[in-house]
């Protein structure tokens, strides 16, 4: 699956609709094949609109955008891409394996070859024991494990995953974890839009942040960190309240966060778990990571 050329270059890109709005503002970005790469921004940043404009799913104002050197409106192109929705887009009247051999039929495969890589994902996603069942019948962990099934049915180079880990519990978000590192593993490249900064560090070998229809900041986690992380943090533990400030290339926004007693409050970009105690002379907690996510407070 890897290849020498990038696997996805963007130049240019540029979206506007006739109310003037601009999506997209003459954006760059090249993902070099065999990359686990993480896009990140704020509600309205752009992203949903870059990765339609990836899939062609939209009409773009100016720019190109080829996949593994083809444009991206070719037929080779397409066969070159596999997208996991955030949403579980599955037709309620197919069974997985159904799904699964008619997704494949989509992309050109033929029958015999449809249903032999649906046979292969099956076993590989841990899904066998539910071959015959319908998606409403299916848990949400088994839902999204056939969305990634289903991306990776016809062998694309280039896996987009679209906030795969969106409202799933810390359990479930763990198991999608070890299956998509498997994905990177075997050298497919992967896109993955996601809102959990603490996320996009873990699994990614470099992470762009897209604000205003334009990157404005890209590298790897540790050099993201060294240049933009969080420079301090204060917590008043008797409130429960953790505020602190994010910076980057010129964004500057406050971001607070409830801490419950006992459990993980995710507030930030991190690998770092602190533990917070409720004993301080004035009720407060400072530190000064450059890199955090997760605050524990201890009842």
């Amino acid at each position: 699956m890897s290849d020498r050329r990038a696997a996805l270059s963007i130049r240019g890109l540029h979206k506007s609709y006739d109310d003037g709005t601009v999506a997209l503002e003459r954006l760059d970005l090249e993902i070099p094949a065999g990359t686990f790469f993480g896009l990140l921004g704020p509600n309205g940043a752009g992203k949903t609109t870059l990765i339609s404009a990836v899939c062609n799913l939209i009409r773009v104002s100016g720019g190109q955008i080829s996949v593994f050197g083809h444009d991206v409106a070719t037929l080779e192109a397409r066969r070159m891409i596999g997208v996991a929705e955030q949403d579980p887009n599955l037709d309620r009247f197919l069974t997985v394996r159904e799904a699964l051999v008619y997704h494949g039929g989509y992309f050109g495969l033929t029958k015999a070859r449809a249903i032999e890589r649906a046979e292969e994902m099956i076993d590989v996603f841990d899904l066998r024991a539910k071959a015959e069942t319908r998606a409403p019948k299916l848990s949400g962990g088994q839902r999204r494990r056939l969305l990634l099934a289903r991306a990776l049915l016809h062998e694309p180079g280039l896996v987009i995953l679209d906030e795969p880990t969106a409202g799933v519990d810390i359990e479930l978000r763990r198991e999608l974890w070890r299956y998509i590192r498997r994905l990177h593993s075997e050298g497919t490249t992967i896109l993955l839009t996601t809102h959990y900064l603490e996320e996009a560090e873990a699994l990614c070998d470099r992470i762009a942040f897209i604000n205003d229809g334009n990157v404005v900041a890209q590298g790897s986690a540790p050099e993201l960190a060294a240049r933009y992380g969080v420079a301090n943090l204060d917590i008043d533990v008797r409130a429960g309240v953790v505020c602190f400030r994010l910076a980057y290339d010129g964004i500057d926004r406050a971001i607070g966060a409830q801490i419950h007693p006992g459990r993980l409050g995710e507030v930030g970009p991190s690998i770092v778990l602190l533990h917070v105690g409720s004993n301080g002379d004035d009720g407060c907690v400072r530190a000064d990571p450059r890199i955090l996510y997760e605050i524990q407070n201890d009842p």
